[in-house]
């Protein structure tokens, strides 16, 4: 089961993960993309934008 609680800007997602990894996005015509393992092809993921 999926739970998904954002409180005064903190973020907390519980759900049964497959993999945790942290990827660079890049440029990708006039949009940027994440590449992602070819075994995770039609899988549902997140993509989470943080301030650095």
């Amino acid at each position: 089961m999926r739970k998904v609680d954002v409180v005064e800007k903190n973020f907390t997602l519980q759900e049964e993960v497959e993999v945790v990894y942290e990827k660079k996005v890049t440029p990708f015509g006039n949009s940027a993309k994440v590449d992602v393992p070819k075994k995770y092809r039609g899988w549902r993921a997140y993509v989470i934008v943080v301030k650095e």
